[in-house]
């Protein structure tokens, strides 16, 4: 059944319980009213003593008595004389009425009157009031009745109206609910209507008018809110594989280029340098170094947070991490002086994807200092710093170092595919952290990274499935310990070692063994600020 149905239903029923009520009530209060009028009417009434002597004559036998009794003016009540025994003597032309206990006991003396209701001989229900009469020679008591139709065709009249009055405005309220629902869902409707049409036609671009600040117009803009988040989630991935189509092309071309060039050779017989032939072998390994680099870059930044090994938020010490990661940069930029100066940072991340984001860092300030020069990077409550002294980055270029596969026109030239400081953003953001890169006093670029943690290690151990950004480290402020990780699982460790040796056979096959600045493990030497 629609939804308006149920409401049109559940209002005339509400209408119909609210109704019955009160025509209820009513008919009850006319009831007792009219009751109440007829036995204030009976005790108002008093026959005349004459007509009881007379009556009681009659009774007796004395025909004179019943023939004076006709010099009374006719009356709709019903008077009858009742003996102690019970015995009735009637008007003329009316039902006798039987006798009852009370009426007995009225003329008994025991009681001085009596109302009561009781049914004539001939079935007819009448309202009896019994009482005892001073007349000449003694007592007698008599008993003035009055049929209760006069109150009951008033009564039946009146409840025949009001159900007629209750079914019209049952009537009334079911097509005033109907009306009222169908003009309230309406909204609802063009939200479903909206709804089946994405499905459909999959047009994320549809948005709904919202009218007012009701829960419709809440609804109304959560939905609208939904479909701009999905056509740009869905814009975000066009976008992701059309950027990615285009990196992956440049090394697959050269590639491609180097290996007809040799495969030509090797058909034709000619003989080329040893020196030259190096050379093109040295470039397709390059290409497939960075080919291989980038499609890491991209399972990263696909891959949801806690997946794979070592995926789990844990306690990590952040120096600990970022001093691994100098190891790493000082031998990748044998030429440069790397000086630091790290205070104990406890922090909860995913070790893995952090000591990647920190690498990362590094290794783009590595790339993009000049020879001799200096690289400072520090950690002081929660805030690492890693600046270089390079070229800089352009303000222009700032509001776009961390979207995904952007690069300078200054670093365009040079290897990296400029996802990794998006990967950096991403790692960070997880933590419960922010980072920023600003441009330093004195030239050069420095980036900053905000970690929430505390300074000593955690006294306990805690769950390794807390999800990340969520738990105790990434709440507590400076000075309260989070909650331990306690020992590293073996997955975490075999996790970085064999990210650690996938990157020194990159090295070795790239023929630098880590010290020509190019890029580190997960695609780090690319900043899309100034690759």
């Amino acid at each position: 059944m629609p939804l308006r149905s149920r409401l049109a239903m559940l209002t005339a029923a509400a209408v119909a319980i609210a109704v019955a009520l009160c025509a209820a009530a009513s008919w009850a209060i006319v009831r007792d009213q009219l009751n109440e009028q007829l036995d204030s009417s009976l005790r108002a009434s008093s026959p005349e003593t004459a007509y009881l002597q007379l009556q009681g004559q009659a009774c007796s036998g004395d025909a004179s008595a019943g023939a004076q009794l006709s010099r009374f003016p006719p009356t709709t009540y019903t008077v009858q004389l009742v003996s102690q025994g019970g015995d009735v003597c009637t008007s003329q032309g009316k039902s006798p009425i039987p006798a009852t206990a009370a009426d007995k006991a009225v003329a008994q003396g025991v009681v001085r009157s009596v109302l009561h209701t009781a049914r004539a001989q001939d079935g007819r229900e009448m309202r009896v009031w019994t009482q005892r009469y001073q007349v000449a020679g003694g007592h007698v008591t008599a008993s003035l009745a009055t049929p209760t139709d006069q109150v009951d065709r008033p009564l039946d009249q009146l409840a025949l109206i009001l159900l007629i009055v209750a079914g019209v405005g049952v009537l009334c309220a079911a097509t005033t609910g109907l009306w009222v629902a169908q003009a309230g869902l309406r909204p609802v409707d063009r939200l479903a209507e909206a709804v089946e049409h994405v499905a459909r036609t999959e047009d994320l671009g549809l948005r709904i008018p919202v009218e007012g600040e009701d829960e419709i117009a809440r609804l109304s803009r959560s939905f609208n809110a939904m479909t701009a988040a999905l056509a740009s989630s869905r814009d975000l991935q066009q976008q992701l594989i059309a950027d990615a189509g285009h990196e992956l092309r440049t090394p697959l071309t050269s590639m491609r280029t180097n290996i007809d060039l040799l495969v030509r050779i090797e058909q034709s017989g000619r003989q080329i340098p040893a020196e030259e032939k190096k050379a093109l072998l040295d470039s397709v390994k390059a290409q497939m170094v960075e080919l291989a680099t980038l499609i890491g870059d991209l399972q990263e930044l696909s891959r949801t947070p806690g997946a794979g090994q070592g995926g789990h938020a844990g306690v990590v010490a952040l120096h600990e991490t970022v001093r691994t990661a100098l190891r790493r940069a000082r031998l990748r930029g044998p030429h440069l002086d790397v000086v630091d100066e790290l205070d104990d940072w406890y922090v909860l991340a995913e070790p893995a994807a952090l000591e990647r984001a920190v690498v990362n860092l590094l290794d783009n300030a590595v790339k993009f200092s000049p020879e001799g020069g200096t690289v400072e990077v520090r950690l002081r409550q929660g805030v690492l710093t890693v600046r270089d002294h390079g070229p800089g980055i352009p303000a222009e270029d700032l509001p776009h170092v961390f979207e995904r596969f952007w690069r300078s026109p200054s670093a365009r030239s040079l290897p990296g595919s400029g996802l990794g400081l998006s990967i950096v953003a991403r790692t960070v953001a997880q933590a419960g952290g922010t980072v920023r890169l600003r441009a330093a006093e004195g030239g050069g670029t420095e980036a900053v990274v905000q970690l929430p943690g505390a300074p000593t290690p955690p006294p306990q151990d805690v769950p390794r499935d807390v999800p990340q950004g969520t738990g105790p480290a990434a709440q507590a402020g400076p000075g309260e310990p989070p909650p331990s990780e306690g020992p590293r699982p073996r997955a975490d460790r075999a996790d970085r070692a064999d990210r650690t040796d996938r990157t020194d056979r990159r090295d070795r096959a790239d023929g630098t063994d880590g010290v020509d600045g190019e890029r580190g493990p997960g695609g780090g030497g690319d900043t899309p600020s100034e690759d």
